[in-house]
């Protein structure tokens, strides 16, 4: 299993970010492919710890069943473009994009 994680660092402003987000992942289904009834990924929003504020406000991870089929996602016209959007989106800088396999 193989996996792409991205990390928005905390927006100059939350709440549009938040409705920003809400139309990116519209997008992610409707470029992918993905019905909307379906939540084939996780979203994470960070908290406060105990030294203050997370590097960063909020982490999505999807899955796939290999390195190739991640490789093959990112490199379609649909992914491109949720990739373009989700630079758009974040205003704190530009997001960290992880790519991962599970052992």
């Amino acid at each position: 299993m193989s996996k792409i994680t991205v990390l928005y660092p905390q927006p100059t402003d939350s709440e549009q970010f938040d409705k920003d987000y809400a139309e990116h992942l519209k997008l992610l289904h409707e470029k992918t492919g993905i019905p909307s009834s379906e939540k084939p990924y996780s979203v994470t929003k960070f908290l406060p710890g105990p030294n203050g504020p997370a590097p960063y406000y909020q982490m999505f991870s999807l899955s796939f069943e290999s390195i190739d089929a991640l490789k093959q996602a990112l490199r379609s016209e649909g992914m491109q473009a949720v990739s373009a959007d989700a630079n758009r989106i974040s205003s704190g800088g530009a997001p960290t994009v992880l790519i991962g396999t599970e052992i």
